[in-house]
């Protein structure tokens, strides 16, 4: 059972369809390191030998996001996805988080349900958990599929300026102001707007996906997370700087980005692809930064015929 975090009316939302579920898979419960981490898995539809997918959510989300691609992808491959520590229905632990945490939960959850190298998919900060994962564990991942790709502080900020921005930001992570904001920004109108603000295709901002985000606001500890989450953005050490990891991909790498994507523009997409030969950037016209939800039947085929010109012949799935 769950309880809010702070005293505060939640509007509710339309009963939600059983058959929305249907497209998320077999819904499953590990326990990693004592937390609660929420996954699915889809089989493939017809007998294969194609490498499994493992798709890693952006900020903020969760698997649900993926309502469009995890049955189309399944088709012809084992399709798994995950909720990061933190977000979603996995727990919402009072912990310093940054990509490392992720990273080593990505990893041993391969370890533990696969077993054999995976074709990985992220989208924002699940890329880049993708990304640093292949980097840092490169005999787990065969292939990478990064639906855009955030920049450290760092890379966006230098000299006076970062360090005024992170105490700053440091300052305004306290639980007296996080709380209050929490309980108004977790109102679904708000996160409607929000959504609406970042969505190109407005008609894919519906109430199945308003419910995605306003769900795990609810859950026990969920302002307490975000406090962790702000206090632990503003460290140094929360991810490793972009630009430095690019070059050291030794996996072939799709590299997908919305031409309108107002949260992280394409020209950094532009900047970071020919840092190594092995990235290869794919630009989406008219996709904002959720892409793969906004046109999922466009990405869904990029990311499979992709696949199917770089995986080997024989791949065991």
């Amino acid at each position: 059972m769950t309880t809010p975090d702070a005293t505060i009316s939640i509007s509710p939302l339309p009963a939600l369809d059983p058959c929305d579920l249907t497209s998320l898979g077999e819904q499953r419960c590990w326990r990693w390191r004592g937390w609660r981490v929420r996954y699915t898995v889809l089989r493939a539809s017809q007998p294969s030998h194609n490498l499994p997918l493992v798709l890693l959510h952006g900020f903020g989300a969760s698997l649900e996001q993926w309502r469009d691609n995890l049955g189309p992808l399944a088709r012809d491959r084992t399709v798994y996805a995950l909720d990061l520590l933190g977000f979603g229905a996995s727990q919402k632990a009072a912990i310093a988080f940054n990509t490392n945490l992720w990273r080593s939960q990505v990893a041993e959850f391969c370890h533990t349900f696969i077993g054999q190298p995976v074709v990985l998919v992220g989208h924002s900060l699940g890329a880049l958990v993708a990304l640093t994962t292949a980097v840092e564990s490169p005999a787990l991942v065969s292939h990478l599929v990064l639906l855009t790709l955030p920049a450290a502080r760092e890379e966006l900020l230098s000299g006076w300026v970062e360090t005024l921005s992170r105490l700053a930001e440091r300052a305004f992570s306290t639980p007296l102001l996080i709380r209050p904001l929490f309980a108004w920004v977790r109102q679904p109108w708000v996160i409607r707007g929000a959504l609406g603000s970042i969505y190109q295709v407005r008609d894919r901002v519906d109430d199945g996906l308003v419910r995605q985000f306003v769900e795990p606001t609810r859950d026990r500890g969920a302002a307490r997370t975000l406090c962790y989450l702000v206090r632990s953005r503003t460290d140094e050490h929360f991810t490793p700087q972009t630009q430095a990891l690019v070059p050291q991909i030794t996996q072939p790498t799709l590299l997908l980005w919305g031409q309108r994507d107002r949260v992280i523009p394409l020209r950094w997409g532009q900047r970071l692809a020919p840092l190594n030969p092995r990235v290869t950037l794919v630009e989406v016209p008219e996709a904002g930064h959720c892409l793969y939800d906004e046109y999922p039947e466009q990405i869904n085929h990029h990311i499979q015929d992709w696949l199917a010109t770089v995986e080997p012949a024989g791949a065991e799935g």
